[in-house]
């Protein structure tokens, strides 16, 4: 029996007439508080000309002013017998040939291109993000390892710290992290927030290990004691690497959580996407384009990433 294709393009069709639905509501919804979309306005928080004064390093006199292209390059004769050259955008000049100039005096402006706040807050969050994960991953590592001892010392601190973390809410334990241990230790808010972070997720990734390594046959790490190999190499070799295929999804999760968990640390100044996105529409009054923005740089990190354990996850079922 030949069994027949699906048609797969009406679906398709009917996702994009919802989308298309969802932003007709939105502009609708927008139009009825008398909203006005300023786009022109969001460019410049991503990147700018930003300008940086030339001023005259001494009392003297512009002996010449050479024009190349937007380019002008002035050569001045202090006083003390030097010359000073200094290159300005053209139409920034603001003497001529001849003109006495003082110390500190303006003598033009050079332009160049710059990271505006959301790229600078989008690379705060993406280093905070990396330095918590990482060692969000060893402590979870260790302590989800530590709650399969057979210590029984070992077993009880890693769950009083793995309880303790996953109890509280994690904006009271950035604010205890940072008030109180932070002022006692005399730490960045930058380091306390990391430490926050890595903590925290510390916990859930003990607990994601530990179901994995629960998850693998008790007859794989027995085979692997009669082969001769001890218990920590027989879970580094053998019960581990299976683990590892089993957790990668929700591993995954727990990093995706995490970036948009970064957004957190804004309460303790510290100016990451979410943060520079707030000030960008105290200056800007564009509060729905900035924070549209703002989400989609979010989006611009946890879908590569997704996708990425998605094909590792693909390829690690394949090598089974």
């Amino acid at each position: 029996m030949i069994k027949k294709k699906r048609l797969l393009w009406p679906w398709h069709l009917l996702t994009g007439l919802i989308l298309v639905g969802l932003a007709i509501a939105l502009w609708y919804s927008t139009s009825l508080i008398s909203y006005e979309w300023r786009w022109n306005r969001v460019p410049q928080y991503f990147a700018y000309h930003a300008e940086e004064a030339q001023r005259a390093a001494d009392y003297g006199r512009v002996e010449s002013i050479d024009a190349d292209g937007s380019r002008a390059r002035l050569v001045l004769s202090a006083e003390s017998g030097g010359q000073q050259v200094v290159e300005v955008d053209r139409d920034s000049l603001q003497v001529a040939v001849g003109d006495d100039v003082s110390e500190g005096d303006s003598l033009g402006v050079t332009r160049h291109w710059a990271a505006g706040p959301l790229l600078w807050g989008l690379w705060t969050t993406l280093w905070i993000s990396m330095a918590s994960g990482a060692l969000g991953l060893l402590i979870g590592l260790a302590t989800g390892l530590c709650r399969l001892s057979p210590n029984p010392t070992l077993r009880d601190l890693s769950t009083v710290y793995v309880e303790l973390v996953r109890g509280t809410p994690l904006l009271v334990q950035i604010f205890i992290f940072y008030f109180f241990i932070g002022t006692v230790l005399n730490l960045s808010r930058e380091f306390a927030g990391v430490a926050a972070l890595a903590l925290f997720t510390g916990a859930y990734v003990a607990e994601i290990v530990r179901a994995g390594v629960q998850s693998i046959a008790r007859g794989q790490d027995e085979a692997a004691r009669s082969l001769g190999l001890n218990a920590a190499q027989s879970m580094r070799h053998v019960v581990l690497p299976q683990a590892f295929k089993r957790v990668l999804p929700p591993l995954a999760g727990q990093f995706i959580s995490l970036v948009k968990d970064t957004s957190l640390v804004s309460v303790i100044a510290i100016t990451e996407l979410t943060k520079s996105g707030r000030e960008a529409i105290t200056t800007s009054f564009s509060t729905f384009e900035i924070w549209f923005c703002v989400a989609a740089l979010y989006l611009v990190i946890n879908l590569p990433l997704s996708h990425l354990a998605g094909r590792l996850e693909r390829r690690l079922g394949q090598s089974d």
